[in-house]
């Protein structure tokens, strides 16, 4: 018999612990459960036996993985997977999981939720702007992007967006203008909301010398990585520019610096993105259809290493 273990610090709501344990045990598999665990060694001593993970934003590393003689699987509940060593696990012949989507409706109504609170001016009660005609630049045009996209101009908001990976005709098809460059995005864009991995490629690209290229009054808006952003860029930028807002869902590490500017900087105190009941609950169901699929049947279809 499969033994697959929940493994969360920060725990999934009851009714997707629920739903997760019916799947499991419907497929003959035994389900074990780690919840708001303090230590790793915790975490090491209840991988021991089991054949698959299920997590969110828990680190599994090499020493994990070794840790775990049976292990087979793991399933990151969510989009990101930046918290899994892929490198490790591919050496280990283990294979590597997200659950892409299933978040992505809850990040993209967070982004409109705090775009509204930002122009009101943080409901100070002084006189706000509105985000009728303004125009939102989307980088990177994936799930969430295009439910930002969806949102957004359902309140009258000119939307442009730049992919690498995402030809332009497949995001003009939903009624986005795509622009050439990440470049011209950030010049284009009245508001730019960053949707990108943190990879070798993107860590610190949101850097002094693109964002200085935004319009006067212009929001950079971060639900996605705490990686991607260069700080001491932003801070530098936003010191010399009184004109430029930074919002964010991922509390940077330099947030007592960015909190010096007031009325143009707000983080959550935690990251907000994926924290609603029907999100946790998508994404802890689809963790746990991919397991049993993949075990039963070898479905790979969601594999992140290879």
């Amino acid at each position: 018999m499969a033994k697959v273990l929940i493994a969360t610090e920060k725990p999934f709501a009851a009714p997707a612990v629920a739903g997760i344990k019916e799947i499991i045990e419907k497929a003959g598999f035994e389900l074990a459960l780690l919840e708001k665990y303090t230590e790793k060694a915790q975490l090491l001593a209840a991988v021991a036996d089991v054949d698959a993970i299920i997590i969110r934003s828990d680190k599994i590393d090499a020493e994990v993985m070794d840790a775990a003689k049976n292990l087979k699987i793991v399933v990151r509940a969510g989009a990101g997977y930046d918290n899994v060593d892929l490198e490790a696990a591919t050496a280990r012949k283990i294979v590597v999981m997200n659950t892409p989507g299933q978040n992505a409706n809850a990040v993209a109504e967070l982004v409109l939720g705090l775009l509204v609170y930002t122009v009101r001016n943080f409901y100070n009660g002084k006189a706000g702007s509105e985000l009728m005609g303004k125009t939102l630049g989307i980088l990177a045009f994936g799930n969430v992007g295009r439910n930002v996209a969806r949102i957004a101009k359902g309140f009258g908001m000119n939307v442009i967006a730049y992919d690498a990976f995402c030809p332009a005709e497949v995001i003009e098809q939903s009624g986005v203008k795509a622009v050439a460059s990440q470049a011209d995005l950030f010049k284009q864009a009245d508001i730019v909301s960053l949707h990108i991995p943190a990879t070798a490629e993107t860590k610190q690209s949101i850097n002094y010398d693109l964002c200085g290229t935004m319009k006067k009054g212009a929001i950079l808006i971060n639900t996605a990585r705490k990686e991607v952003i260069d700080e001491a860029g932003l801070l530098k930028l936003m010191a010399e520019r009184e004109d430029l807002k930074y919002i964010t869902d991922i509390k940077p590490d330099t947030d007592a610096d960015f909190a010096k500017f007031e009325g143009r900087y707000f983080s959550t105190p935690k990251k907000m993105g994926a924290q609603t009941a029907e999100a946790n609950t998508n994404a802890g169901l689809a963790a746990a259809n991919q397991i049993v699929g993949f075990i039963k049947e070898g479905i790979t279809k969601f594999q992140v290493n290879k």
